[in-house]
């Protein structure tokens, strides 16, 4: 999708859920679900959008749209914890060379991870992206997603 398209496409959606989420949530897990609706449903590269959220020590699946997901993802493995142990988001152009990647569909090919972050500015889980095809992110995804998970714990802006 050409740049500046892909831009305004994410202004109108990120209006959107901000919408939806202030008249309708005042429920994380409910913010959730309503953001992979609309980004999974509006973005065509989108092959899998869902969150995997901190339990203890563990990071289980949430709320998401696509394939079945794992329900676990081993600790310290893959692109979902680097993004968790970093504190920062993690864009992958090829899965398949990211050391300890978990192939929980193997059609998935390209990734963004979004650290998600509560009112205490702890990260409590993350916003995964998947598309079946090789660098289907960029930085103005990353710029996006990253303004939209923060509409989870501050819909008001």
């Amino acid at each position: 999708m050409e740049a500046e398209k892909k831009r305004k496409r994410y202004e109108r959606l990120t209006q959107q859920i901000k919408d939806l989420i202030v008249k309708s949530s005042n429920n994380p897990l409910s913010n959730m679900a309503t953001i992979n609706a609309v980004l999974y449903h509006k973005m065509d590269y989108f092959f899998w959008c869902g969150f995997y959220l901190l339990q203890g020590e563990k990071l289980q699946v949430g709320p998401y749209q696509g394939s079945l997901a794992c329900i676990n993802l081993a600790k310290d493995t893959g692109v979902c914890w680097a993004a968790v142990n970093n504190k920062k988001t993690m864009l992958v152009n090829d899965v398949e060379a990211f050391p300890g990647h978990i192939a929980c569909d193997s059609r998935s090919k390209s990734e963004v991870v979004v650290p998600v972050k509560n009112k205490n500015d702890e990260i409590i889980g993350v916003l995964d992206v998947d598309s079946k095809d090789y660098s289907s992110f960029d930085e103005i995804d990353v710029a996006a997603l990253e303004k939209i998970v923060r509409l989870i714990f501050f819909p008001e802006g």
